[in-house]
């Protein structure tokens, strides 16, 4: 699946907050590299290095166009092409910092535990994920594609994330190897312009999927038909503007030393 730098930063102000908030649960990193893992264009790269002046960092994705933007906004940092599925670091890390990627790797709670083994004693682990699926803005997808007029479009779609595992089973995994883990959830409420600007956001993450699925001369009917489906979910507030609630999952797990 191709992702879209300019697409995911329509909305930067709203995106980097929880990178921001994650990122405020990190004490001074142990010795080694300061990894932002699925580092898309950059942004949380950039807090990264503001946070911890003088320390080396580095940003590792898997798209080139997300790579390309973040090259460009920080020229200064190494960013790396690799596939966090089977990436480790190459000597111990001080940080590995993940906001909103992991969501997207199966198993991810077995890559997260093998990537402990990557931190240096008193190294970090610092997750964010998006914990949404039940929203209307992510239900509506699946209820568009399954309706009669997409239904055999959709037949054998299969590319819809899988739901987070409970809570319980980061403190239990991450546990065998940290001194310490912390999970917590976080709703952020975003006051959005329009119906349109929910689409708009989701086009740069959660949708992609379902457009990227359509032959190209059928994504804007689809997109129209969820348009309308948002529009009677989510009805005006009093200035105009409508809300969207957006439920993340925020772990960070400290190794032992």
């Amino acid at each position: 699946m191709v992702w879209s730098a300019a697409q995911y930063l329509k909305f930067e102000a709203e995106r980097t907050r929880p990178a921001r908030d994650l990122l405020a649960q990190v004490d001074t990193p142990a010795d080694g590299l300061l990894y932002d893992l699925g580092c898309g264009p950059g942004n949380s790269t950039e807090l990264i290095a503001k946070r911890f002046p003088g320390r080396t960092v580095a940003g590792i994705d898997s798209d080139e166009d997300m790579l390309a933007a973040a090259r460009r906004r920080l020229p200064d940092i190494i960013f790396q092409k690799a596939d966090l599925e089977r990436w480790v670091p190459e000597a111990p890390a001080g940080l590995l910092y993940a906001n909103a990627v992991f969501q997207w790797v199966p198993e991810h709670l077995n890559v997260l535990d093998r990537l402990m083994v990557g931190l240096s004693p008193g190294g970090t682990l610092a997750v964010q994920m998006p914990d949404n699926l039940d929203a209307d803005s992510h239900m509506l997808m699946e209820e568009v594609a399954r309706s009669p007029r997409w239904e055999k479009a959709f037949r054998d779609f299969a590319i819809r994330r899988a739901p987070l595992p409970p809570p319980s089973a980061y403190l239990e995994t991450l546990g065998r190897t940290a001194a310490r883990v912390d999970v917590w959830h976080t709703t952020y409420y975003h006051a959005l312009d329009n119906a349109e600007a929910i689409v708009e956001w989701v086009r740069g993450t959660g949708l992609r999927p379902y457009l990227a699925h359509l032959p190209a001369e059928q994504r804007d009917a689809y997109r129209a038909d969820y348009l309308e489906s948002i529009t009677a979910a989510f009805p005006a507030m009093a200035d105009d503007r409508v809300l969207l609630p957006f439920k993340r999952l925020f772990v960070i797990a400290v190794k032992t030393r």
